[in-house]
């Protein structure tokens, strides 16, 4: 990431705003010179890289002094922190050096990290701010059997989750995202639940009558190295843009983004049918889930037995496997996954 920052053209102002606990930059990129001022930051979480991934494409989309980019330059400034918590980033873990959550530190600002995504915020003065993460593969798109391959959110304010006027321009322009991604992805976007905690800087900054937009980049059948997710995050990114420059959020509707799926939780990696166990579906099958684990400097797919806290009415799976089925036993066995049934 240092490298391909280091090679950014003339365009872009770089500059080191502050130090993670372990001393490495954090560092902002700025684009544009126009009035209207977006901040978005990723990887918040260390080991929610897609978004990232995404703010590269639009980087390079940026660099290449298209007539939408050299538009998207006089129209609004762009200030991007592309990795807020490098420590979690070189860990692979959602928390910061100190195990603090970031996401969970916007009133005390205890962490280094917190304190100069804060600094930023009061400095910049956005119209709108992007808060971008990952999200887990367990998740589908409302009682379907489709991925929540992206989620949005309009962060509440208050407890009661009323609507405010930032908060109301949150939802138009996810609204309008969702138009752009409807037709990628037609069934596939969610909306994450909008349970208020002022301790999360998307609620602390709505709470501040700042419009923030919160992405979640999740699953694409196969796509577990998230490459296709972070097109269509780009897209999102690029419209969301393009919206605010050209003024168009007034066409969009808070009826539109209430009419987006809530997220549930009824995926697994694999679910695994065992029909000659009994004839009750849900005791009938086994549930695995993928932990990602850092190994010699790579991100490796860790099979764990799954336990719902809560078990759903209907299980799905991103892969489907029957022990009735001997080239399903194989690649359960091939993939160290058959002891764990027992």
């Amino acid at each position: 990431m240092n490298k391909f920052i280091s090679g950014l053209s003339k365009s872009f102002k770089v500059i080191t705003i502050g130090k993670s606990v372990r001393n490495e930059s954090i560092k902002s990129i700025t684009f544009g010179n126009g009035p209207t001022r977006i901040l978005m930051w990723s990887q918040m979480h260390g080991n929610e890289s897609t978004t990232t991934k995404a703010v590269i494409d639009l980087l390079n989309y940026l660099q290449h002094e298209t007539v939408n980019a050299l538009e998207i330059a006089k129209e609004c400034t762009l200030k991007i922190i592309p990795i807020l918590n490098p420590d979690g980033a070189r860990d692979y873990t959602r928390v910061n050096a100190k195990g603090i959550d970031l996401n969970r530190d916007a009133q005390e600002l205890t962490q280094p990290e917190s304190r100069i995504l804060k600094k930023e915020y009061d400095s910049f003065h956005p119209d709108f701010c992007f808060n971008l993460h990952d999200q887990r593969t367990i998740f589908n798109v409302g009682k379907t059997n489709k991925p929540a391959t992206v989620s949005f959110l309009a962060p509440a304010f208050d407890v009661e989750r009323n609507n405010s006027p930032s908060r109301k321009l949150s939802m138009q322009l996810i609204a309008a995202m969702n138009s752009k991604l409807k037709e990628l992805i037609p069934g596939q976007v969610g909306r994450y639940d909008d349970g208020f905690n002022a301790n999360c800087v998307g609620d602390a900054f709505q709470m501040r009558e700042t419009p923030t937009i919160l992405f979640e980049a999740g699953h694409y059948h196969e796509d577990y190295e998230r490459e296709k997710t972070r097109e269509f995050i780009f897209h999102a990114l690029l419209k969301g843009i393009n919206t605010i420059i050209l003024n168009e959020i007034e066409n969009y509707t808070i009826e539109q983004y209430l009419a987006i799926p809530e997220n549930g939780k009824q995926f697994v990696d694999i679910l695994i049918k065992n029909p000659m166990d009994t004839n009750e579906v849900l005791k009938s099958t086994s549930s695995v889930q993928y932990k990602e684990v850092l190994k010699d400097g790579k991100i490796v797919f860790s099979p764990t037995k799954h336990i719902f806290e809560t078990t759903p009415l209907e299980i799905f799976g991103h892969k489907i496997l029957n022990l009735e089925v001997k080239e399903d036993i194989e690649w359960l066995e091939n993939n160290k996954i058959l002891k764990l049934l027992d």
